[in-house]
């Protein structure tokens, strides 16, 4: 048999040939990527030009900032002759220039629904938060005043027997209470004094409690003690059946004229202004001259001398806790911090504050705080007291029993006291005596000592706590344009 084979003759010489090709085969180079080499061309554009990016955005700006500037000073020029224009009478209702005269927000009621409804897609609750940032805001109106044609014909409700258990309050002097000596060394650093009295802390226990007469130390104590007022000023204040009142001392803030009245109200409502004689010379100084009637615009100014305390705060608390003192006669008052313009009809504000909800006394929410021991660590941290001050206070409302809660029957504990709305009866006159005792012996700051006073005495039930954006909707706040200067 033959075996069928087939032999290659394999030399050296063939083997090294065919390596050889292997060896010499050229490698294909790997194409780079197209989207690679564009974004390293990008970056390297950017790296070279990122200089001039950032002084181009340096440049706008700085011009941003030079235009905020120069609108920002425009517009203090503009405010400042506002001022002068509204002090002398000389401006028209409804100009607005800042806060200043501003009398109702833009009308953006249909915005603010249309943007609810797209943005948070018809969400009921959504909605109602939005609307109420955009009332604390000061854009929609949550004061809901009468229609103007039936403020012109508004008038005060009569006379009705009360069924609170507080009949009637008596003030003490030293024509009945002569000046206890003794009581004086436990006053330590309180300010109590001729004006005030000395009241001790066993009749302060005493005034909390609720008897059918009241006895109570409430300013005026001794004729001696200050805040003297001409006989004439004291007529004048004798004949207002409904007053709004503010107050000027040290040289403090400038007076602006009220807006928003019919004139309906004008005839029943005073617009009184306390000042000292620094603030009448800083006025005068800068041309706001008293008539000889004793009027600037629709404001009566009411001089005082002889103010009973160095610090000018605790001198202001006068004329806003003790209306009932300076104004026997009236029914109803009205109070707003000198920073603020009052901008509403005053009998609306009765109407819409007390009448409407048969309420006695009507202040605003704090907006910030709900508790006191809250607010006074603010008070602290802000230097608008001293800690030993606030520290006594509150240790001694810790002892007697003051609540950590944030709302006393339901409603927020803390307020805010630039506007207060009240009908002067036995119940709220007492609580404000109770009140401006409180600040006196403590500290200044009055919204520690309301919720303290308000949960001491039980009887003040019938009180509107109103919303931020009511006292927002009630006046133009402007600031404090100085600071007062201290009695020497």
């Amino acid at each position: 048999m033959f075996s069928k084979s087939l032999s290659l003759p394999v030399t050296e010489d063939h083997a090294d040939e065919y390596s050889s090709k292997i060896r010499s085969r050229p490698r294909r180079k790997r194409r780079k990527s197209e989207y690679k080499t564009r974004t390293d061309r990008t970056c390297n554009n950017l790296t070279r030009l990122w200089p001039v990016v950032l002084l181009a955005f340096a440049v706008m700006l700085l011009l941003f900032e030079a235009t905020k500037l120069w609108r920002l000073s425009s517009d203090k020029e503009d405010v400042v002759k506002v001022k002068k224009d509204v002090n002398n009478n000389n401006v028209t209702v409804g100009k607005s220039v800042g806060n200043l005269n501003k009398l109702d927000a833009p009308p953006i009621s249909d915005l603010v629904d249309l943007v609810t409804d797209h943005a948070v897609g018809g969400n009921n609750v959504k909605r109602d938060h939005v609307n109420s940032r955009m009332q604390d805001q000061g854009y929609l109106s949550c004061l809901k005043l009468l229609p103007p044609e039936e403020l012109q014909h508004l008038d005060f409700p009569p006379n009705k027997d009360s069924s609170a258990p507080i009949k009637k309050v008596k003030y003490m002097s030293d024509s009945d209470t002569p000046d206890d000596t003794n009581s004086r060394p436990e006053l330590g650093t309180t300010r109590f004094n001729l004006f005030t009295g000395y009241q001790n802390l066993k009749q302060r226990e005493q005034s909390f409690k609720v008897n059918e007469t009241a006895c109570v130390h409430c300013g005026f104590f001794s004729e001696s003690g200050g805040f003297t007022i001409s006989n004439e000023d004291k007529t004048y204040m004798q004949t207002c059946k409904s007053v709004v009142s503010t107050c000027a001392f040290g040289g403090g803030d400038d007076l602006y004229q009220p807006i928003g009245m019919t004139d309906a109200s004008l005839e029943k409502v005073c617009y009184v202004a306390f000042w000292d004689e620094i603030t009448l010379a800083t006025q005068q100084e800068q041309g706001h001259i008293v008539n000889k009637d004793g009027f600037i615009g629709k404001w009566r100014i009411v001089i005082v001398k002889n103010l009973p305390f160095r610090d000018q705060r605790l001198n202001g608390k006068i004329p806003k806790m003790l209306p009932h003192r300076l104004f026997p006669n009236a029914r109803y008052s009205i109070w707003v911090d000198s920073k603020s313009q009052f901008r509403r009809d005053p009998m609306g504000v009765f109407e819409a504050l007390l009448w409407r909800s048969n309420s006695m006394f009507a202040i605003s929410e704090h907006g910030a705080r709900s508790s006191v021991y809250d607010e006074a660590k603010a008070v602290v941290k802000k230097n608008k007291a001293t800690p030993q001050e606030v520290e006594v206070q509150i240790t001694q409302y810790h002892h007697d029993g003051l609540p950590e809660e944030k709302r006393f029957n339901g409603k927020k504990a803390l307020n805010e006291a630039s506007v207060i709305v009240r009908e002067h009866n036995p119940v709220t006159n007492l609580f404000t005596c109770l009140w401006f005792n409180e600040v006196v012996r403590f500290t200044s700051r009055d919204q520690l000592s309301f919720p303290y006073v308000l949960w001491r005495l039980k009887v003040l039930k019938n009180i509107n706590m109103f919303p931020v954006c009511t006292r927002k909707d009630l006046v133009n706040s402007m600031g404090h344009i100085r600071k007062a200067k201290p009695l020497g």
